[in-house]
């Protein structure tokens, strides 16, 4: 996980080294579990993706418990 640097940070999670068997990850500030599972999105809210060659190179997600915007990359 790469550390923030301002206030409001975005925390970077590498998918291939931070995300639990099930692809969940949790939110670096507070601990609240994201899962792809979850597609109520009580927990979180999907705010940006970024595809390449077709693929998923980037997701931004932004914890719903408070607030914190997370990048996962390396799908």
């Amino acid at each position: 996980m790469k550390k923030p640097e301002n206030k409001n940070p975005t925390y970077t999670l590498d998918m291939t080294t931070d995300a639990q068997g099930d692809g969940s990850v949790t939110c670096p500030k507070c601990n609240t579990a994201i899962s792809p599972d979850d597609e109520t999105e009580e927990n979180y809210e999907i705010i940006s993706s970024e595809i390449q060659n077709g693929e998923l190179a980037e997701l931004v997600l932004k914890c719903s418990k408070c607030n914190n915007t997370i990048k996962l990359t390396g799908f």
